[in-house]
This record gives structure tokens, C-alpha cells and sequence, in this order.
């Protein structure tokens, strides 16, 4: 432990003996990193922050989707600091100042790439932050350059957006135009070839559809009408039945007894019985049906007046005659169908070359017809989002906080490096001292002597100075100590510079 002390307190003296090479060597130190500290510019950071409304019920309407639309930011956002956009910037600011060549472009917007950031903070709030630093410019005009440079981005972006989107969407609809001008021109020619085949080939003539499209809705109308002949025939039969259990006519006030009105009343009964739903096999039907079968013998040997006409067989009458009509009108479309698909198919099958060409003519038509209207719709749906997109474009963005004017430098922190070049020159000072005293072959105290010898040291002689020689070290001390205030007062005041400096930008 005590070798360890006499170990300090050597090196303490060594330093202490050589304190004006600690003095000089700080001065030198301090004064060049000084003079580097104070050559470095100041660098000044704006920030600025946007905010995206995403939330439009008009566009998602007609499919301008929030995800679309995120995407695109999303897009412009990482292209804004490219090498176009930044190239926009350093000619519409100070940057641009003496830059003439490519070279020096290129060189300019690859320092200033490192120093402009972009960054979401939400899904719909950026953050646009740059940092500008020139020594040629005095610190306020460095200040509004980069304020300078954060408007110029922000007026990119909105421009991407709107302005960039815009000609986007003017180009894609140029594009479907041009195509839609070649699909009418092939739908016009597909048009004459089919309306020529069916001028050449009348029997063919199709209106558009295909041979095989025309059949099997033929084939299709054939079934339809297959069942309502079906129905209408049976609705027939009913009528029949009907008819044929009501009388034709009635008996009258003065006839209402014998066998006449007996055998009226009991058909009136029958055809009750058939109205509620009996058929000829129910008992009471087969026993109504015996007796009339007698009154009508019994009826025929009375003779006398036949009676009024039955209005209810009348009516039957003509309900049947009607029905009878729709059968006959069925049968007869039925039949008219049945020859038109026979000649087409004979028609086919005579001039199957003629049938392929009509097919083909046919089918090509339709294709190019549904193409057409597939890009038509394709057309008018962008061109209205193209137009609700302008439209509402102006009230997407909102500037929530502008570019800020920087009060102060960024960077270089200037007190931390002052007072870190101070520290570093009083070390240097101190370890050239030391240095020094390593070099020489002295002793510091009658220990490190005894141990270097390896002889006892009997005692040491101190050293004395007459007046004279202790007004000269009170001297020395005080230029010493005057030094070092000295250094001390020129950190200071370039502190206090610094702050001014600051100040006035602010």
C-alpha cells in the first residue's frame, strides 16, 4: 500500500514540477480543438406533421377503397425521398447554389437522402423532419433552409397524391379508349360479315345468336309449350265431365212434377255431387246415376214441353268451346315449332360448310361484343372514380402541425465539445508532463531512489532560496496560475459567444 502511495505522490510531483509544460500543452490542445469545434457548421432540424383523411363514404361507394387508398400513400411515402423528388427540392432551395454539374447534383441529394426522414406515426398522421447544415450560410439562413426544405417535401407529397394520381388515372383511361376503339372497329367489321351471311343465307339468319344457342331455346319454348298443351288438355276432360252430367235444360213452373222434373232434379243432384268431388265409382253417385237412367224412360213416355234452357250449360258451353281453342292454338304452335327446328337441322345437315361459317361469324360476334361491353363498363366505372378522386383530393390532407423555424442547432452540441476539448487539452498537458518525467532520470522521493539503487538512503536535502528566489517562483506561480484563468476565461466566453450566437437565430 505504501509503494502504491509513493507510486502517486511521485507522479503527482513529476506533473506538479512540469506544471508549464501541462500549461503549454493545454493551451495548444484547447486552441486547436477550439478552432475545429468552431469550423464545424451548425446543423438546423424542421419538423413538420400531416394528417391523411382516409374515411370518405363517396369514394368507398364507387370503389375507392381505404386500403387502396393506403396503399398509395403508403407508396408516395416511401418514393418521396427518392432521387427524383430530391432532386425537385435542391433545385427549388438554396441547395441548388453553385450546383452545375451532374456530378454535383448527384452528390448534393446523396447528403441530403441521409439527412430527411419520413415517418409514420399513425396509419393517416406522417412526420416529415430534415436537417440542413452549411457553412456558407449564416445559421438563420441554415434555420429557413431547412424549414425551406420540409415545405418543398410537403408539396411533393400533396402533389404525388393528387396531381401524380390524377395523371395516373388520365393515363389508364387514354388506354381503355384506345382499346375501345380497337374492339368497335372488330365489332363493326364482325357486325357487316354477319349481316352479309345473313343477307347470302336468309334461312340461317340467327340475329345474333348461334345455330346450337337457337336450337336449344327452340328445344327449350317446345318443352314449355308441351306443358301448357298438357294442362290446357286436361282443363278440356274436366269441362267435358262437367258437361256431361248437366241437363240442357230446366222444367218449368207447371212442369215441376212427373217423371220430367224428378229426372231434373235428380241431374242437379249428380252434378253437386261431381261439383263437391265424387267420382262415378262412390255408391251414391252409382245409385243416382241407375235411378236417372229410369226417369229418363219415364220422362221420354210423358211427352208434353221440354222446358227451359240450363244457363249453368250454357255457361259450360262456352267455357269448353274456349279451352277447345287454346288446345287448337297450342297444337298449332307446337306444330309450327317442331317444322322450324326440322328445317334448320335439314338446313345443317344439306350445307353443313354454310352451318360451321354461321357458327363461327356467330361466336366471334359474341365475343367481341362482350368484350367490348366488359371495357365499356370498365371505362365509365374509372372515369368516375378518376373524377370523385379529383374532386374530393383537396380535402384529403391537412397540414396539423407546419414546418417549424429551428430556435436553436440540432447539432453540433458546441458546450459538450468546448468543455470536452478543455477536459482533453488538460489531460493532454497532464500525461505530456508525466511523459517527460518518465523520460528523465530523476527521483521524486528518497523511496523511489532507495529502490532504484538498491542502496539505503541516509536523508534528503531540501531545497532553500533566498529572497530573491522566492520572489521569482511567487512570480512564476502567479503567471501559472494566470495561465490557467486565462484558459479557463477563453472557455467561457466562447460559451457565452455560442449563447449569443443561438440567441440571435432565435
Amino acid at each position: 500500500m505504501n509503494s502504491i502511495f509513493d507510486e502517486l505522490r511521485s507522479a503527482v510531483y513529476s506533473v506538479w514540477h512540469r506544471r508549464w509544460v501541462v500549461l503549454a500543452v493545454a493551451w495548444a490542445v484547447c486552441m486547436l480543438g477550439w478552432l475545429v469545434v468552431a469550423m464545424i457548421p451548425n446543423s438546423y432540424e424542421s419538423r413538420a406533421r400531416i394528417f391523411v383523411h382516409l374515411d370518405d363514404p363517396l369514394a368507398e361507394q364507387i370503389g375507392v377503397g381505404v386500403n387502396d387508398r393506403k396503399r398509395d400513400i403508403e407508396r408516395v411515402r416511401q418514393t418521396l425521398t427518392g432521387a427524383v423528388n430530391l432532386e425537385k427540392v435542391v433545385r427549388s432551395t438554396r441547395l441548388g447554389d453553385g450546383v452545375t454539374t451532374p456530378k454535383q447534383m448527384e452528390s448534393v441529394i446523396q447528403s441530403l437522402s441521409k439527412k430527411i426522414k419520413v415517418e409514420s406515426e399513425q396509419d393517416n398522421l406522417f412526420k416529415i423532419s430534415a436537417v440542413a447544415s452549411d457553412g456558407s450560410l449564416s445559421d438563420a439562413e441554415t434555420a429557413k433552409l431547412a424549414q425551406d426544405i420540409v415545405q418543398k417535401l410537403i408539396d411533393i407529397f400533396r402533389e404525388e397524391n393528387l396531381v401524380g394520381g390524377n395523371g395516373a388515372m388520365g393515363s389508364n383511361l387514354e388506354f381503355l379508349d384506345q382499346q375501345l376503339a380497337s374492339r368497335q372497329k372488330a365489332l363493326e367489321e364482325a357486325e357487316k360479315k354477319r349481316t352479309e351471311f345473313e343477307a347470302r343465307f336468309p334461312e340461317l339468319a340467327q340475329g345474333g345468336s348461334s345455330v346450337l344457342q337457337r336450337m336449344e331455346a327452340s328445344r327449350s319454348e317446345l318443352r314449355g309449350i308441351d306443358a301448357d298443351l298438357a294442362a290446357a288438355q286436361s282443363a278440356l276432360a274436366a269441362i267435358n265431365g262437367q258437361l256431361a252430367g248437366t241437363p240442357q235444360t230446366l222444367q218449368g213452373v207447371g212442369q215441376s212434377g212427373g217423371a220430367r222434373g224428378a229426372l231434373a232434379e235428380a241431374q242437379g243432384q249428380l252434378a253437386g255431387m261431381r261439383a263437391r268431388g265424387l267420382t262415378d265409382n262412390h255408391p251414391d253417385v252409382i245409385t243416382l246415376k241407375n235411378q236417372i237412367a229410369s226417369l229418363r224412360s219415364a220422362a221420354a213416355n210423358e211427352g208434353g214441353p221440354v222446358g227451359q234452357p240450363n244457363p249453368a250449360y250454357s255457361s259450360l258451353v262456352s267455357i269448353r268451346a274456349e279451352r277447345q281453342a287454346n288446345v287448337q292454338a297450342l297444337q298449332s304452335r307446337r306444330a309450327s315449332m317442331q317444322t322450324e327446328m326440322a328445317q334448320v337441322m335439314a338446313k345443317q345437315i344439306q350445307n353443313p360448310e354454310v352451318a360451321a361459317e354461321a357458327q363461327r361469324i356467330s361466336r366471334d360476334y359474341e365475343q367481341l361484343k362482350t368484350q367490348y361491353d366488359k371495357l365499356f363498363a370498365d371505362r365509365e366505372a374509372l372515369r368516375l372514380r378518376g373524377q370523385v378522386e379529383t374532386e374530393q383530393g383537396t380535402a384529403k390532407f391537412q397540414i396539423i402541425d407546419p414546418p417549424t423555424t429551428p430556435r436553436g442547432p440540432a447539432a453540433p452540441n458546441r458546450p459538450l465539445l468546448l468543455f470536452g476539448v478543455l477536459v482533453m487539452g488538460i489531460g493532454a498537458g497532464v500525461g505530456a508532463a508525466f511523459a517527460v518525467g518518465q523520460l528523465r532520470s530523476t527521483f521524486a522521493t528518497t523511496a523511489k531512489l532507495e529502490r532504484s539503487l538498491g542502496l539505503p538512503v541516509l536523508g534528503a536535502i531540501s531545497q532553500t532560496l533566498n529572497e530573491a528566489g522566492r520572489a521569482l517562483r511567487r512570480k512564476r506561480m502567479k503567471q501559472f496560475y494566470a495561465g490557467c484563468v486565462a484558459l479557463l476565461g477563453v472557455f467561457v466566453l466562447l460559451l457565452v459567444s455560442e449563447m449569443i450566437q443561438v440567441g440571435m437565430v432565435a
